[in-house]
C-alpha cells in the first residue's frame, strides 16, 4: 500500500494523517480555537527591553507578549527604517517586523524571530537576508550544485535571499522560476501592508493545516490525497491548480463511510495517547513526556529469542531506536529527550544503535541534535518543538487524580461521542436513540446543535441527549 494523505473534516476540527503502507507516520489536529500562529508575520511594538537576559518582549496584538532575542532586532530595524540610517537604540515603543517560530507553551508567550521566511513549494524567500542557499537535507552534492546554479541563472533580486527546499530535488528551472515570481509578488504586497499598518498588526497569516500539509508533504511519493468534505475537496483543488497542477488528479473526495475508520487510522490514532508502545518482538518502549523533558525507556518485555544477554539487548535496542524515531515524529515530541536503552557491554553495539537511531531520524523535518550514547545506554538529544502536541490539544489535566494523569478534553469527547453515535447508527433503522454523557460533554455538544440535527436528518432518527453527572467524563453510553 503506497503513501497517502488522508484528511477528515468535522465542523469542530480538521485531522490530517500521513500514512505509509498502512502505517500512520504523521498526525495533525487543528481546531478553530487552537489555530496555530507559527509562521505568521507581525508588525510589533517593543513592550519591554531586558538586557540582563538579552531579550525583549514584543506586543504583536495577542494576549501573551512575544519573546525576541536582542541580537535579532538589528535586521528588523533594517526592514522598517532606511538601510542607510544607523540602527537606533533599542527601546520601548520601537517597531519591529517579526515572525512566530514557536507556539506559546504554558505561561510562555510565542517565540519570535526577525529572520523572516516565506515558504513556497520549492523555495523560501528571505526578505531580510541576501544569501542564497540550498537546504542541508539535500545531501547529494551534484544535485546541490545543480540547484545552486539554477538560482544564479534565475537573476533574482539582489536585496533578498532565497533557500531551496528539499521538494525542489529534480525540478526544472521553470518550476523554480514560477515559485520565485510568486514569492516576490507576495513580499511586495506585504511591503505595502507594512507601510500602511500601525503596530501591533498582523501582516501575513500562514496557511491552515490542510494547505500547509499539501505544500510541505504532497510530492511525487504520495499516490493519493483523500478528503471526506466536499467543500474542502474543492478548496484543495483550487489550491492545487495554482501550486501543484500536475498532481491534481491524485486528489479524491471520499463519499462512503467514515474515512479514518475504514482506513484503520482511528485505531492507530488512539494508540498515540498510550504511554506503552509494543514492538514486533514483544519488547516495548514507555514514553513519559513532562513540560521540559521527554523520557523514553526501552524494555525487553516478552522478547523470547534464544540469544545471549548482549545480543538480545542489541536486537531490542535496534528495533526500539527505529520505533522511537517514529514516535517522536508521530507525537511531535520536543525539548530535551532522554532515551534509556538496555545496557550493552560492547562499544560497537552502542555505536550501531546510535547509527540506527540517526538513520531513522534522517527524514524528520524538525531540527534535532544527538549528543551520543553513554556506557549505560543513555542517549541525550534535543528536538525542535514548534507546535502544541496532539496530546496537549486533545487532553486536559485529570481532575480525578489532581493532575497526575490525563483525560480527554470536553471538546475532544463531544467530537468522539458524536462519532461513536454515527458508527452505532450505521446500517440500523431506528426511530429513537439515547445518548448518555457526562454533563460537561452534553454542554459542549449543545453549543452547536446543528451537529445533532445533521445526524438526525442523515439517519432519520430522534436523538435523546441525556446528562448523567455520575458518568465518567470519558464514558459514552448509547442505547
Amino acid at each position: 500500500m503506497p503513501k497517502e494523505i488522508l484528511i477528515n473534516v468535522d465542523s469542530q476540527e480538521k485531522r490530517v494523517a500521513v500514512v505509509n503502507n498502512g502505517l500512520l507516520e504523521e498526525f495533525y489536529i487543528e481546531r478553530p480555537q487552537d489555530k496555530t500562529i507559527v509562521g505568521n508575520i507581525y508588525k510589533g511594538k517593543i513592550e519591554a527591553v531586558l538586557p540582563s537576559i538579552g531579550a525583549a518582549f514584543v506586543d504583536i496584538g495577542l494576549v501573551k507578549k512575544g519573546f525576541l532575542y536582542l541580537s535579532e532586532i538589528e535586521s528588523a530595524f533594517e526592514s522598517l527604517e532606511t538601510k542607510e540610517s544607523p540602527t537606533p537604540e533599542i527601546k520601548k515603543g520601537q517597531e519591529v517586523l517579526v515572525q512566530v517560530v514557536k507556539e506559546s507553551f504554558g505561561l510562555k508567550g510565542p517565540r519570535l524571530s526577525c529572520h523572516i521566511g516565506l515558504a513556497g513549494r520549492y523555495l523560501v524567500i528571505m526578505p531580510q537576508d541576501k544569501q542564497v542557499g540550498v537546504s542541508r537535507r539535500i545531501e547529494d552534492e551534484e544535485e546541490r550544485r545543480r540547484l545552486r546554479q539554477i538560482l544564479l541563472e534565475l537573476k533574482l533580486p539582489k536585496d533578498v535571499g532565497f533557500i531551496v527546499r528539499t521538494a525542489a530535488c529534480g525540478k526544472a528551472k521553470q518550476e523554480l522560476l514560477r515559485d520565485a515570481h510568486f514569492l516576490i509578488k507576495l513580499w511586495k504586497r506585504m511591503e505595502k501592508i507594512i507601510q500602511n499598518k500601525k503596530a501591533p498588526a498582523l501582516i501575513y497569516e500562514e496557511y491552515d493545516l490542510t494547505l500547509r500539509v499539501i505544500r510541505d508533504s504532497f510530492g511525487e511519493d504520495v499516490s493519493r490525497l483523500t478528503v471526506d468534505s466536499k467543500a474542502e475537496y474543492y478548496r484543495i483543488k483550487r489550491f492545487m491548480k495554482t501550486f501543484l497542477g500536475y498532481l491534481s488528479s491524485r486528489v479524491e473526495f471520499y463519499r462512503q463511510g467514515e474515512l479514518f475508520v475504514d482506513k484503520d487510522i482511528e485505531r492507530q490514532i488512539n494508540k498515540i495517547f498510550e504511554s506503552k508502545v509494543y514492538l514486533k518482538s514483544k519488547a516495548y518502549i514507555i514514553i513519559e513526556p513532562t513540560e521540559g523533558l521527554v523520557v523514553i525507556d526501552v524494555n525487553s518485555g516478552g522478547f523470547r529469542k534464544k540469544l545471549g544477554q548482549e545480543e538480545a539487548a542489541f536486537k531490542v535496542n535496534c528495533e526500539a531506536a527505529v520505533e522511537t524515531a517514529h514516535q517522536l515524529v508521530l507525537r511531535d515530541l520536543g525539548g530535551i529527550i532522554v532515551i534509556d536503552f538496555i545496557d550493552m557491554e560492547q562499544e560497537s553495539h552502542r555505536r550501531q544503535v546510535l547509527k540506527v537511531l540517526k538513520g531513522a531520524l534522517s527524514k524528520d523535518r524538525a531540527k534535532y541534535d544527538i549528543l551520543g550514547i553513554s556506557q549505560f545506554g543513555l542517549v541525550e538529544m534535543t528536538r525542535e518543538r514548534i507546535h502544541n502536541t496532539v496530546l496537549t490539544i486533545s487532553y486536559n489535566s485529570c481532575p480525578y487524580c489532581q493532575g497526575r494523569g490525563k483525560i480527554r478534553s470536553s471538546v475532544t469527547m463531544s467530537i468522539y461521542a458524536l462519532r461513536e453515535l454515527k458508527k452505532f447508527l450505521k446500517g440500523k433503522a431506528l426511530k429513537e436513540v439515547n445518548l448518555t454523557l457526562n454533563p460537561a460533554i452534553v454542554d459542549e455538544i449543545l453549543k452547536d446543535k446543528a451537529n445533532l440535527s445533521f445526524i438526525e436528518r442523515k439517519f432519520r432518527v430522534r436523538i435523546n441527549l441525556i446528562s448523567n453527572p455520575t458518568l465518567h467524563i470519558e464514558d459514552v453510553k448509547i442505547s
